[in-house]
């Protein structure tokens, strides 16, 4: 099913001022296709994160970001890492392509599972070799619900907390096997404030997979319904706007 950013609708006391599009892999041959339709269709200030493949050689890479570069939203990329986490954090290309792209200034949305121990280990050591590269993990890096994933998890935040180019987007519920119960949802960002601090960590809705389970609308006022009483007004406007904005250089007119 098409969506656009007209399905994209809040009501009061909500209101939506813009929005980050996470490439949902329309062409991943040629990525700048999915930003051009964005750029042509959309209306709303917005920023978007395209897909890179960051296996390619360094001259296509680099190509392929110039080619990326000639679009005023995009911001950042996104190669999706999750069981590969190992093999391509370990590769020397990846590495090269990655620097590049601290070069351009643009950051890395990271999706993988932070409770594999490993892949930490080589993102920590990326992020230590590169410290202008800003990297962006997504969907809260797959929190597990079983205790011992869940420690491995929570170890696994608390070493990427520590390199302060390095955000937590907190989504993509909806995608997990897990029948979250809003003690576990609020026990997760909890945490990833807690490690992270107030300022590096994001509320996000994943649309249109929220879908799965709520509308937009209603996506929204379940999670700052369950929110609002633990952390106030203030801290939910950096959660799910301000950051957001200060991460994504997300221009407001």
């Amino acid at each position: 099913k098409d969506f656009s950013e007209q399905d994209l609708t809040l009501s009061t006391p909500m209101e939506l001022v813009g929005f980050v599009h996470i490439e949902a892999g329309f062409d991943n041959q040629a990525p700048w296709r999915e930003i051009a339709w964005l750029e042509k269709s959309c209306a709303q200030p917005f920023r978007s994160v395209a897909f890179i493949d960051l296996t390619m050689k360094s001259e296509c890479f680099s190509k392929q970001l110039a080619k990326l570069g000639q679009f005023n939203s995009v911001a950042g990329i996104r190669h999706i890492l999750d069981e590969d986490a190992e093999a391509l954090l370990s590769s020397a290309q990846v590495k090269t392509n990655l620097a590049l792209l601290a070069e351009k200034e643009l950051s890395f949305d990271v999706q993988m599972p932070v409770a594999n121990t490993k892949a930490v280990t080589l993102l920590a050591q990326l992020l230590s070799e590169s410290p202008k590269l800003n990297v962006i993990i997504n969907h809260a890096g797959w929190p597990p619900s079983e205790q011992v994933g869940l420690k491995a998890w929570q170890q696994g935040i608390d070493r990427l907390s520590q390199f302060s180019q390095c955000a937590i987007k907190c989504s993509g519920w909806e995608m997990t096997e897990i029948n979250y119960s809003t003690p576990w949802l609020t026990a997760t960002i909890r945490h990833c404030i807690n490690h992270f601090g107030i300022n590096r960590v994001m509320l996000a809705s994943n649309f249109p997979l929220c879908l799965f389970r709520y509308s937009y609308q209603d996506y929204w006022q379940q999670l700052i319904t369950h929110l609002y009483p633990l952390l106030g007004k203030e801290t939910l406007q950096q959660l799910c706007f301000d950051n957001a904005k200060h991460w994504y250089h997300l221009t407001m007119t």
